[in-house]
């Protein structure tokens, strides 16, 4: 099979990334309507200024939504422009021509795989730097207080280093104070030492836990225990007040390597939240894979010349492009009951759908 780029293909190919980005504009369009009417009574109830509005939210939710939504977009494209083509009996043509099925195929491939890999650099780097923004304005203007003088987080309990464990009964956002903090340092199996404290409140400036009332016990070997106490006492420990502020938001403004480096951090800790963040990896590198996939679905299903036009593929990509991302979105569940890890959950819908797509793809020449 020759595989050299002909006139065919830069035709092709033109057409196809053409279709997919005039279905990108348009379908951003629609998106942003919708945005502003939904969130209007907290951009008026928080005076947002026009400029914030723009350049710190939208700007920074266009890409965003464009690669969350991409499978979505390419699907759409490739079943609208095939069922063009072949309700122009432009496929005919070309198979008349001399033109394999699967030549035909190649300048569909490389048009999914350019789409895939600029959706895998926007995913790894550049989205998670707009993220930052995007996410900050969200936090402060939109859902009111986001849980401003709450206690966020309950019963926390980490390994912040080899030997070191700590223990918080509450954290309040509204003072970023830790309550009931217990530090505790283990040597062979043994408790060496326990550090306690009634509230330890974050110190930006020096990076270190303002402990009130606390009290060090150190465990001997002996019968006798030395007891320290004191009213205030300064520490810097392998925990800060981030930590406390982790979820699924804010793991959106991390690149791959910080993602990476996260994960390692809190599988060590035995942080829970760990799922949150290997979910986000999996869902970066399986959302661009998507692309190739229903890129040869959409052509096995929309290559034929069909008495009924385009409407019906059209309606069938849309449907099976939404069961995808709607099947993406549950297999998240398999991770959050721990029946699944993150990677296996995440790459089953692409299982599937990759046999499906096999399937659909050895009848269609038929």
């Amino acid at each position: 099979m020759n595989l050299k780029p002909k006139i065919l293909d830069r035709y092709i190919m033109k057409r196809f990334m053409a279709t997919f980005f005039i279905a990108l504009l348009l379908i951003i369009g629609i998106v942003i309507i919708f945005d502003i009417s939904e969130k209007i009574d907290d951009f008026v109830k928080n005076e947002v200024p026009l400029k914030s509005i723009i350049f710190d939210y939208y700007v920074n939710f266009v890409p965003y939504f464009i690669n969350m939504f991409s499978p979505l977009f390419v699907f759409i494209t490739v079943i609208f422009f095939t069922s063009r083509l072949a309700a122009n009996s432009e496929i005919i043509a070309m198979l008349s021509g001399g033109e394999s099925y699967h030549r035909i195929m190649v300048p569909y491939m490389a048009s999914a795989v350019l789409i895939a890999l600029l959706s895998l650099v926007l995913n790894f780097y550049i989205i998670p730097k707009a993220n930052v923004t995007r996410v900050e304005f969200e936090q402060s203007y939109i859902g009111n207080s986001m849980g401003k003088g709450v206690f966020n987080r309950r019963n926390v309990h980490y390994q912040i280093a080899p030997g070191q464990f700590v223990f918080v009964e509450s954290f309040s956002t509204w003072n970023n104070t830790a309550y009931k903090m217990t530090l505790e340092s283990m040597e062979e199996n043994r408790l060496v030492s326990k550090l306690s404290a009634e509230s330890a409140a974050w110190d930006s400036t020096s990076g270190s836990w303002h402990m009130r009332k606390y009290m060090i016990r150190d465990y001997n070997e002996g019968l006798q225990d030395r007891v320290r106490c004191g009213e205030q006492l300064d520490t810097v420990i392998a925990l800060t007040v981030t930590d406390f502020y982790r979820n699924e938001n804010t793991i959106e403004a991390l690149t791959i390597d910080q993602l990476n480096e996260l994960i390692e951090t809190q599988k060590m800790r035995g942080d829970a939240n760990v799922m949150y963040a290997q979910i986000e990896k999996q869902r970066r590198m399986t959302l661009p894979f998507s692309a190739i996939i229903l890129t040869i679905m959409g052509v096995a299903l929309t290559s034929r010349k069909k008495r009924g036009g385009t409407g019906w593929n059209i309606a069938l990509g849309i449907g099976l492009a939404f069961m995808y991302i709607l099947f993406l979105r549950f297999s998240e569940m398999f991770v959050y009951t721990g029946v699944m890890s993150a990677a296996a959950a995440l790459w089953l819908p692409n299982v599937v759908y990759t046999l499906i797509a096999a399937i659909l793809y050895k009848i269609a020449p038929k």
